[in-house]
């Protein structure tokens, strides 16, 4: 047995072993302890981090899919381009023989005779020599000439149906806050038709078809996502109601074009007269809750930049600008009364851009090869004036509107191989003004779901817009020369989806629909087009869209 000093002793040591055990338990229990607070720690900075960074940009977009079924006729008509191919023969052949022919067989046969001479003198004919030769002929010897010509350039009317197309258009939306009253927005978009991501289109008439800057978005381009929106707007400037916002514009999807994209109104100018891409500076002033008045600048073409011929002696064109002004008279959640009042100054013969064209529209011969070419404008035509009007409403389920929108040109005394400023490339250009009507309403079905609607548009002989990024497939249908009837039905089966079938029937009275270059042609009258255009289209289109 163990005396009472030696189970002292024992004690004494499981006593220590014990409190030691239990200290290094402690320690060990507090070290996690301070290692689970310290990682909630860091958890919460993350978050109030990952907060900031969020509050910083914020990002949201949609996505949509769209199938179309096309049904659509080509008037009979003169072939413009070949018609030019006959008479650049002739002239050819006038200058080596001293005289007209008696017939198209007789300038085929010189042509391929002299074919050497032929392609030197293809290669020095300018459009202004062409042009020349062409006005001093008498006017009887003239007519005569194209009497002779125009037989062989004429073509019957046809079908041009595409029983099945989709697109799809992502876009995507960001907007910062950079100080108390500074914001940037900007919006990227990717829009393209399934199988083509060529980014270039073969030039078909439409103005659509060359890809330019205010349109990239706007048609079916590429896969390639593009800046179409890019700028900041500094609001209470100087203490006042005042802002000024710079970069690239919301100047796509005005009012009323946003209620049959079951959208929020997209841009500021009206739609029926300003859907196009441009760059430029605002300048706004809040009169009110209600009313808001802004001068608008912007740049359509810079001569002094990336041109080839920026550096030469004689390289005389103009910038082509655009001032104006976009007043929303009365605005609430219930009513928007808006005027727009725009001037297109020295407007060139269409704006830079990329381009398949197959056909010299200089001496209309027609290659059996497609390249990419840039196209650059070549001349200032003048100026276009446009104002328009806007009645949009709200009343209980049912939202309408009414527009009445002016055009008026003022031309300078010049003409392109494409034409002049409303007039075609031998005339004299004339100061021409339009008008176009455009009507609608929408209806919304108890459920708040589902919505109708109908709308109708005329414009008339020399209307013209620039509406190019306007996204119908076919053209944008404020631009008609004629009369579109448009019915539809939007469904959200969520908040954030939307289905939509729609007809649209395009009821065409004279060709340049969207250009305004070359002279309205009555189709009714087998007239000389260029490019051959529809007189005739229906499209009904499904429309899938998903927002996020």
């Amino acid at each position: 047995m163990l005396n009472s000093k030696t189970k002292v002793i024992y004690v004494a040591l499981f006593v220590a072993a014990t409190l030691a055990w239990a200290g290094q338990v402690i320690a060990q229990n507090d070290l996690a302890s301070l290692k689970e607070s310290m990682e909630e720690l860091e958890e919460r900075l993350m978050s109030v981090e990952r907060h900031s960074a969020i509050d910083r940009l914020n990002i949201n977009g949609d996505f949509r899919f769209e199938a179309h079924s096309i049904d659509a006729s080509i008037p009979s008509h003169f072939n413009g381009m070949a018609l030019q191919n006959s008479l650049f023969n002739t002239l050819f052949f006038y200058q080596g023989t001293g005289r007209f022919p008696m017939g198209g067989a007789e300038v085929g046969n010189f042509v391929n005779s002299n074919f050497g001479d032929y392609l030197a003198f293809q290669n020095n004919m300018t459009f202004e020599q062409l042009k020349q030769a062409v006005q001093q002929m008498p006017p009887e010897q003239r007519q005569q000439l194209f009497s002779m010509l125009m037989p062989g350039a004429y073509t019957k009317g046809y079908d041009a149906d595409n029983d099945i197309s989709y697109t799809s258009r992502l876009r995507l939306n960001m907007k910062a806050d950079v100080a108390d009253n500074i914001t940037f927005s900007g919006r990227l978009g990717m829009y393209k038709s399934w199988g083509d991501s060529t980014g270039v289109q073969v030039f078909n008439g439409q103005p659509t078809s060359i890809n330019t800057d205010g349109t990239t978005v706007g048609v079916p381009n590429s896969d390639i996502l593009r800046v179409e929106r890019a700028y900041f707007t500094w609001t209470d400037l100087f203490d006042s109601p005042a802002y000024l916002s710079i970069g690239r514009r919301p100047s796509t999807g005005g009012a009323p074009m946003h209620l049959r994209k079951d959208d929020m109104r997209g841009g500021s100018p009206l739609g029926s007269l300003i859907d196009y891409q441009f760059d430029g500076i605002t300048v706004g002033y809040h009169l009110s809750d209600q009313s808001t008045v802004r001068l608008c600048y912007g740049m359509g073409y810079d001569s002094g930049f990336g041109q080839d011929d920026e550096l030469h002696a004689e390289n005389d064109l103009n910038d082509a600008q655009f001032l104006g002004i976009n007043w929303d008279l009365f605005s609430n959640e219930n009513t928007l009364l808006q005027t727009t009042v725009a001037r297109a100054m020295e407007v060139t013969d269409g704006f830079n851009g990329l381009v398949v064209m197959n056909t010299d529209p200089v001496t209309g011969i027609t290659y059996d090869y497609n390249s990419v070419m840039r196209y650059t404008p070549s001349d200032n035509l003048g100026d276009i004036d446009l104002a328009g009007i806007l009645l949009l409403r709200k009343d209980g389920p049912f939202d309408w509107f009414a527009s009445l929108n002016y055009m008026r040109s003022d031309p300078n005394d010049v003409t392109t191989p494409f034409g002049g400023l409303f007039c075609d490339p031998y005339e004299v250009p004339d100061e021409e003004d339009g008008y176009m009507v455009y009507v609608g309403g929408r209806y919304t079905l108890p459920n708040n779901k589902t919505k109708i609607g109908l709308e109708y548009n005329h414009g008339s002989e020399y209307w013209f817009n620039f509406a190019h990024a306007e996204d119908d497939i076919i053209g944008a249908k404020t631009a008609t020369r004629g009369d579109v009837w448009e019915a539809y039905v939007a469904h959200r089966p969520y908040k954030r989806m939307t289905v939509k079938l729609s007809y649209t029937h395009y009821l065409y009275d004279y060709s340049g629909s969207g250009w305004h270059v070359g002279a309205p042609q009555d189709l009714d009258d087998d007239p000389i087009l260029g490019y051959a255009t529809y007189d005739e289209a229906s499209v009904i289109t499904l429309s899938m869209m998903a927002r996020f």
